[in-house]
Order: C-alpha cells, then sequence, then structure tokens
C-alpha cells in the first residue's frame, strides 16, 4: 500500500494527517465545515483513503490552519508516491459545477510550481477565506513536488467554483497517481 503519516506541530497548528492513495476511508476534521467539505471532496475524488484531523488557532483566523494542512498533506503525498516507480506522472481534468468551470493540469514532477487563475466575489464561505484556496494550493503543490496549474475561466458562485478546484484536482491527482507500469516515467530515470 502506499500510504504515509505525517504529523505537523507548531505554536499555531496541530496537525495529523494519514493518507493511502490506493484507497481507503475519508475521515476529516479541522475545526472549518467548509475545508472538511473540501477535503472530503478531495479524498473521495482522488480516490485516497484520507485521515486529516487538526487543531488550529481559529480565534486568529483560518490561515494557518488551511495553509499548514496544505504542507501535511503534500508532505504525505510524496512520501506515500515514494520513488513514483510506474506511476502515470502527468493528468488533466475539467470540473464543471452547475454554472462554473474549473480545470486542472499537473505534473507529478518532483518541480514545485503552481499556476492559479481564479477570481471570488466574496471573501468567504463560511468560516473558510476563499483567498485561503490559492494558499492551500501552493502548500499542497509545493511539497508534495507537483507542477499544478489550476483555473476558474468563469462561475458566479464561489461555493461553485472553490468546490469545482478541488474536485479537478482530485480527478487529476487520481489520474496522475495511478500506477501502470514498472519503470520511472521520466528519461532522467529518477523523479
Amino acid at each position: 500500500m502506499r500510504e504515509a503519516i505525517v504529523e505537523r506541530k507548531t505554536r499555531e497548528t496541530d496537525i495529523y494527517v494519514k493518507v493511502c492513495l490506493d484507497g481507503g476511508e475519508v475521515k476529516i476534521d479541522t475545526g472549518i465545515g467548509f475545508f472538511d467539505h473540501m477535503l472530503t471532496a478531495l479524498g473521495k475524488h482522488g480516490g485516497m483513503g484520507l485521515e486529516v484531523r487538526v487543531k488550529g488557532d481559529l480565534e486568529v483566523d483560518c490561515h494557518h490552519t488551511i495553509e499548514d494542512t496544505g504542507i501535511a498533506l503534500g508532505q504525505a503525498i510524496r512520501e506515500a508516491l515514494g520513488d513514483m516507480r510506474g506511476i502515470r506522472r502527468y493528468a488533466d481534468c475539467r470540473i464543471p459545477m452547475d454554472e462554473a468551470l474549473a480545470e486542472c493540469a499537473l505534473d507529478i514532477s518532483g518541480r514545485a510550481y503552481l499556476v492559479f487563475h481564479a477570481e471570488f466575489t466574496n471573501p468567504a464561505c463560511g468560516g473558510y477565506d476563499c483567498c485561503m484556496t490559492e494558499e492551500f494550493m501552493r502548500a499542497l503543490a509545493f511539497n508534495a513536488g507537483i507542477t499544478l496549474h489550476l483555473g476558474c475561466p468563469y462561475g458566479k458562485n464561489d461555493h461553485h467554483k472553490i468546490e469545482a478546484l478541488y474536485k479537478a484536482l482530485a480527478r487529476a491527482l487520481r489520474a496522475a497517481m495511478r500506477v501502470e507500469g514498472t519503470e520511472i516515467p521520466s528519461t532522467k530515470g529518477v523523479l
């Protein structure tokens, strides 16, 4: 099984992440209802077993909880991928959610990069600041070693736009992490 556990404790957050790239139960508790909803979608649509427990300084705001969860989850995904032997590596996905459309293209390359194009109308969805979507994606990509391009070219409802972005990421990750061979998918012989 391709799985990993990452625990991250700082003065601002106490995080436990367990990921199994080959499936399993999804249990999320971050203290931020909308973020729980997004991580549940990420696990379910990503075909991952995912357990996330977070105690964060929500009395300050949601920033540390969301960004640090992205860091820990990215580290867990990278560890679970191991030497990445046999993975598909590249994938893309487009997800419609009512009036919104999200697009994701990624490369599990070991080289971290984020291109993010999405604009939000409202400051927050529940206790989740919409601007934290980009921060989470950056933390995840940089700690997992993924080149990640995400965009929402249109949509009106911020909930729909953000959820479509998480689901597009999930579906692209699911495809890119799929094992379909035995070789390292690189002409260099290493990722």
